[in-house]
């Protein structure tokens, strides 16, 4: 299916072009290609797919079988209602039945393959196959240009971000000018994703194409990352790597947007750069710059009360008791700043016990930052919904259609944006074949 044999004088002509060969691209293309229009996957990487095959420890968290609207967080937060809706964690589980792929629920219905996440790409190259559509690997695009009739539009050189214009007036809808050839397509699918993991060749092209043509963004930003501490404050956390537990954790406020406010109940680890495990991952995508965190270290448990009773029976040091209700290093260095609780329990003032209760429960820190789009899983910020249609993924360019990371959708943690990719994906496609069918009519 990968096509290496153009050059660069050839032109090609397809019905839709779909832009990268990720998730979304690649359900995308397969479904539209099955539908009967004829679909080019373009990619700039040789590799396909690499952020499924490195998803869930190399078994891909494909889904979750619990998916809502409520899993997702945007600046148009009722956007993700119809993709969704029409395309289910069961519709997505029934086609990996139907290519025979073992999976299992791990945990908060998250669902992983029992082998392999190359059993989940080899399973959506098969359904391109089955469309017929071509798929060029490496290929890299000079610029996209809109020739629809009588139209004047300014090109941008996407190859460098600095903008270069010319005037055009030529029929066809869009001419993509590539590496192997100018293509000329009336539909084009961005499904470039976000700007997370750039080792495995994240790029902000989805966002400067959206520019080129006048559509707004929402502010990128890297989410489900880990958060990052400093100052002296935190030194004596410093040394606690690898410790994990868990815990409560929240952020924002009543006061805050629905989307800078959550609370999880996850794991909590602790790093040789400050806080991540599935607790900050979550909350990482609601935290804003210089607001807090707030964590139970010890939910479900009545602190105080437990701590008074160690008082009222026991002689051991604080350090000792509280190990019964954290683990025994965050019980050193939680006490170890603090001279009051240095002491055996009979010894500490009821005040101080009170204050070492409440800090249990509601511990309050403010991140510096976080680790970037290096470890971020996905991109918060993208694409502005309000200037794409949730029923068909298509922008108010007419023709440029964008869906998955690229456009600002964000899902949880835990299989979450794999379904929007295979949901949004769907819908688009769906909204081709319509075009299809009214065009052939």
């Amino acid at each position: 299916m990968t096509d290496s044999a153009n050059t660069v004088n050839s032109t090609h002509q397809f019905d839709v072009v779909v832009i990268g060969a990720g998730a979304a691209g690649l359900f995308c293309a397969g479904v539209a290609g099955q539908a009967g229009l004829n679909v080019l996957v373009i990619d700039h990487s040789d590799k396909v797919a690499e952020k499924i095959r490195i998803s869930g420890g190399g078994r891909a968290n494909f889904t979750n079988k619990d998916v809502s609207p409520a899993n997702f967080l945007s600046d148009n937060p009722h956007f993700c209602r119809s993709a969704l809706s029409r395309y289910t964690p069961r519709d997505f589980i029934a086609l990996m039945d139907k290519h025979g792929i073992a999976h299992h629920e791990k945990h908060k219905g998250q669902l992983f393959c029992d082998h392999s996440a190359q059993d989940l790409i080899d399973m959506l190259l098969r359904e391109c196959e089955v469309g017929g559509v071509q798929r060029w690997q490496p290929c890299k695009i000079q610029s996209i240009k809109d020739v629809s009739a009588q139209n004047d539009e300014e090109t941008t050189n996407l190859d460098d971000k600095n903008v270069s214009s010319q005037r055009i007036n030529c029929l066809n809808s869009y001419e993509i000018n590539s590496d192997k050839g100018i293509i000329h397509a009336p539909n084009i699918v961005v499904a470039t994703g976000g700007l997370s993991i750039p080792k495995i060749g994240a790029t902000d092209f989805g966002y400067r194409l959206a520019q080129q043509f006048n559509l707004r963004m929402v502010e990128p930003r890297p989410a489900l990352v880990p958060l990052t501490f400093d100052g002296d404050a935190w030194l004596p956390y410093a040394n606690l790597s690898g410790l994990a537990l868990p815990v409560v954790i929240e952020t924002g406020s009543k006061k805050s947007k629905p989307n800078e406010k959550a609370a999880f109940s996850e794991d909590l680890l602790f790093t040789h750069k400050g806080l991540s495990g599935p607790a900050v991952l979550q909350i990482s995508s609601f935290w804003r710059e210089n607001s807090t965190i707030r964590l139970n270290l010890a939910p479900n448990t009545d602190v105080l009360a437990l701590l008074q009773q160690a008082k009222a029976r026991s002689h051991k040091i604080v350090t000792n008791e509280l190990a019964n209700l954290v683990p025994s290093r965050l019980a050193d260095a939680w006490t170890s700043t603090d001279k009051a609780l240095q002491r055996p329990m009979s010894d500490v003032p009821d005040k101080a016990l009170a204050q070492l209760a409440q800090r249990l429960s509601n511990w309050e820190l403010t991140p510096t930052g976080t680790e970037g789009y290096k470890k971020a899983e996905v991109t918060a910020g993208g694409v502005d919904t309000r200037d794409v249609s949730s029923q068909t993924m298509e922008s108010k360019q007419p023709g440029l259609y964008f869906i998955g990371e690229v456009l600002d959708v964000t899902g949880w943690l835990g299989g979450y944006n794999f379904q929007w990719a295979w949901a949004s994906g769907f819908a688009c496609a769906q909204g081709l074949k319509a075009k299809l069918a009214s065009a052939t009519t």
